[in-house]
């Protein structure tokens, strides 16, 4: 008897506690982001020069003042490509995640969800290509104080009835995850199709579902065999290992083509990375992978291909209790790549996904705001939620030193690019000695690093050098 009134008591604090996460972070005012435009504004390996606009001349007319293509002369094209990254977001309503009764990540998963729009971003760049935007992306409305009042009630009420009937609202049936191709008039047509049901399906990856492959559901599972229960806190380098397994474990064909490696100790091992490149053969597998569902595969379900693409995670710290001020170039110089997939890290105990920057601010996207759930088993589920029309600044200065880098490699030559390239950038400075992280040639296991470490130590939290702890619409307006 004692031990059920123990339960009621805590399911009864976790109700409560849900019902005031989903206050919280869906009645919070959105203030408009300054940008100025005397200068540039760069966003995952794009400039964007608002200073080349003429206010009195349409945006289209004035797209040519660009000197160069890689840099856009309005604030259009900067608007578009910033809402059409992927936005993953706190959820509520969902079915309970596994091992709990939680039905909303409100107030702890945040890392998650960023971890989730960093991986999105290098899906997009494996299957859209960088220069993809999403054509309903300037159509998207404003996070307004009203809309924001509105869709909050609502949802208060709709938690405080469930909470005190004890009958949380669960989602509808597990979705089939890939929507089927129609038929297209024109080539153009045909391909604007296509591109939008690789838009979809993507999206669909991310769904608050048990079969979502790289689905909140899915990372906590994940997160469980690592000793990390849903209502913890994950941090970055966590993270990165986190979704590394899902992205192996992945049954879609569509993932066949990419997987993700995760460094040691702040050192990218060549070989590790080129071994990725390579698709195991028929009958090999680096990992067990649990058995493919029929009703999860596309009718058009591709080959296996003889390469893959790799994510390349790099958890690191940039300082002490505070990010040491000499890693802001270096981290200016990592967002300016196109291959870069940002970086997730944020304030302390407070996640976000670093996408760009402006001077000395950093441009992020905000996991932390409620949202119902969307049912994705649906052809036409919307996807106005899963894009931010709002983008936010916060100082380098209050950078949590904690993050992980993230870099997306198509091909072994894209590899040796990227790591020619990376390791100029690296180069210690007169007064930081040690860099974010290293190139290193060969494989980890030559340098004998996991040596006298069980299973778990191997995997998670990743090995660090203690020498490199060094201490130390329009919702924005142009000044």
């Amino acid at each position: 008897m004692e031990n059920k009134g123990s339960d009621e008591v805590e399911k009864l604090k976790k109700s409560v506690l849900s019902v005031w996460h989903n206050l919280k972070y869906s009645w919070v005012l959105k203030s408009k982001t300054s940008f100025s435009r005397n200068s540039p504004v760069f966003l995952l390996g794009r400039c964007y020069h608002f200073k080349a606009e003429d206010v009195n001349c349409p945006s289209e007319d004035c797209h040519d003042a660009a000197d160069e293509d890689f840099i856009m002369g309005n604030v259009e094209a900067f608007r578009k490509d910033f809402a059409s990254r992927v936005w993953l977001t706190y959820r509520e309503n969902f079915a309970p995640l596994p091992g709990s009764t939680l039905t909303s990540d409100c107030g702890w998963g945040c890392m998650l969800r960023a971890g989730q729009m960093m991986l999105a971003q290098a899906l997009v760049l494996h299957f859209l290509g960088r220069d993809w935007t999403w054509s309903e992306a300037l159509s998207l409305q404003p996070l307004d104080a009203e809309t924001r009042t509105t869709t909050a009630a609502k949802r208060l009420v709709a938690s405080l009835e469930a909470s005190l009937q004890g009958t949380p609202r669960t989602s509808e049936s597990e979705p089939c995850l890939a929507p089927q191709a129609q038929a297209s008039a024109s080539a153009e047509e045909a391909d604007a199709h296509l591109k939008e049901m690789y838009h979809r399906n993507l999206v669909s990856w991310f769904g608050d579902v048990s079969l979502a492959p790289l689905g909140l559901h899915g990372l906590v599972r994940i997160g469980l065999r690592m000793g990390k229960q849903a209502g913890d806190w994950y941090g970055p380098a966590v993270v990165a290992h986190i979704l590394k397994k899902a992205v192996k474990e992945a049954t879609d064909p569509s993932l066949a083509g990419i997987t993700a490696y995760v460094s040691q100790d702040c050192t990218v091992y060549s070989v590790d990375v080129m071994d990725c490149h390579k698709a195991p053969r028929a009958g090999e597998s680096s990992e067990e992978r649990p058995p493919v569902a029929q009703n999860s595969q596309p009718s058009s379900a591709p080959t296996l291909p003889e390469n893959r693409a790799v994510i390349i995670l790099i958890p690191v710290r940039l300082g002490g209790e505070r990010t040491n001020p000499e890693y802001f170039e270096f981290a200016k110089s990592i967002l300016s790549l196109e291959y870069c997939i940002g970086i997730i890290g944020g304030k302390p105990k407070q996640a976000c996904y670093f996408v760009g920057f402006q001077d000395d601010n950093l441009i992020y996207m905000d996991p932390h705001y409620c949202q119902s759930f969307v049912n994705i088993s649906t052809s036409d589920f919307p996807l106005q939620s899963y894009h931010c029309p709002s983008p936010k600044k916060m100082p380098f200065s209050k950078m949590d030193p904690s993050c992980t880098i993230g870099f997306y490699s198509k091909s072994v030559e894209d590899y040796e690019k990227i790591k020619e390239e990376l390791s100029k950038l690296l180069q210690p400075s007169p007064k930081e000695k040690y860099p974010a992280f290293t190139f290193v040639q060969g494989r980890s296991a030559d340098y004998d690093l996991s040596a006298g470490l069980n299973a778990e130590k191997r995997e998670w939290p990743f090995i660090r050098d203690a020498r490199r702890c060094v201490t130390t619409a329009g919702d924005f307006v142009l000044l």
